[in-house]
């Protein structure tokens, strides 16, 4: 099969183009033949060697695709299937995998990030990560939310985000502050952004978001002139440029959750801040088995959409890597195996 091999750590460009032998799932695994597969920052970080993946390595945590081959005792699954892969891997039998809290596995990993993943012809994945692709949903849909909307998802609850609140997401138009903005008002909130472009505020806008604050004019005051008060939850992923900002604006007792660090990730803590405000600092990662079925409902009810900002021939990862670190895309970026 094909694949984007990474031979050496030495960023995006380091991806080279190759045959290599097609994988065979193993016990309680099957294989795809991908449709489509979806770009993370996760992609340029691995590329970067943070953290850095056994070489060589293919990356890519999300797609979608067809069933081609079962390993040993798997039920419920058939050859032809039309599936989509969760890319969040687990032991399965740890205490944590036990209660169902799989991002606190003992040994647990990313497709894509710990073993190859779906920048490939094919991939091979663990059953329990794969499930079936809604008819509702295109190819490109498919293969686009689990890493980004799965993740926004977890924040929001972890942030125990009620309906009638204020959410604020940070730097809107990557993959999971897009899904977080569409989720937030799916669950009822009122929901502001901020974002360096302000054309980026405006696709907000139409999309459903309250409103927006571009990032270097000093948005916590500027939410508090439009609304008279702070966020009761922060989305934040961006860290260091906007993370001072960002607990600016929270209420008394607002939440931020944080799942990276796009920006840097050294910041700043003014601590009586944090105990005069009661304010909370939430770190998420990933999501659990039910959170990506409950997102997945959202998506394949319609109540959540999908956006897709470019769709690249599967042969031009170079230029869908290049497009993410233009830092212009607005939803995910994918590429088109077919």
């Amino acid at each position: 099969m094909k694949a984007w091999l990474l031979h050496d750590i030495g960023g995006p460009e380091s991806f080279t183009l190759e045959e290599v032998q097609t994988p065979s799932p193993g016990p309680g695994e099957v294989r795809l033949r991908l449709e489509t597969s979806a770009l993370n920052h996760l992609d340029i970080w691995s590329s970067m060697g943070m953290p850095k993946p056994p070489l060589p390595h293919v990356a890519g945590a999300d797609g979608a695709g067809v069933v081609d081959a079962i390993g040993a005792d798997v039920a419920g699954m058939a050859i032809g299937d039309e599936v989509i892969v969760n890319p969040s891997l687990s032991c399965g039998h740890c205490a944590a995998c036990l209660r169902g809290d799989i991002p606190f596995c003992d040994t647990y990993q990313i497709l894509g990030e710990h073993r190859w993943g779906t920048f490939a012809e094919q991939v091979v994945a663990p059953a329990r990560n794969v499930t079936t692709k809604p008819s509702s949903l295109s190819w490109e849909e498919a293969g686009a939310y689990g890493l980004a909307y799965g993740t926004a998802y977890r924040m929001l609850h972890r942030a125990r985000l009620q309906a009638g609140e204020v959410l604020l997401v940070i730097g809107v138009g990557g993959g999971v502050s897009s899904a977080g903005m569409l989720i937030g008002k799916a669950m009822g909130a009122t929901v502001f952004v901020t974002s360096r472009d302000a054309e980026k505020i405006e696709k907000a806008i139409s999309l459903g978001a309250d409103g927006g604050f571009l990032s270097d004019e000093g948005y916590d005051r500027a939410l508090k002139a439009a609304i008279g008060r702070g966020a009761d939850v922060v989305l934040e992923n961006v860290g260091k440029p906007t993370w001072e900002t960002s607990i600016r604006s929270l209420e008394k007792g607002g939440r931020l959750v944080t799942c990276g660090a796009t920006g840097g990730t050294t910041v700043e803590l003014t601590v009586p801040r944090l105990f005069f405000k009661q304010l909370q600092v939430i770190g998420s990662t990933m999501y659990d088995f039910g959170e990506f079925a409950s997102t997945t409902r959202l998506i394949a009810t319609g109540r959540v959409p999908v956006l897709i900002d470019s769709v690249f021939a599967f042969d031009d990862l170079p230029s869908a890597l290049g497009r993410m670190q233009g830092k212009d895309q607005f939803g995910k970026i994918l590429l088109r195996h077919g």
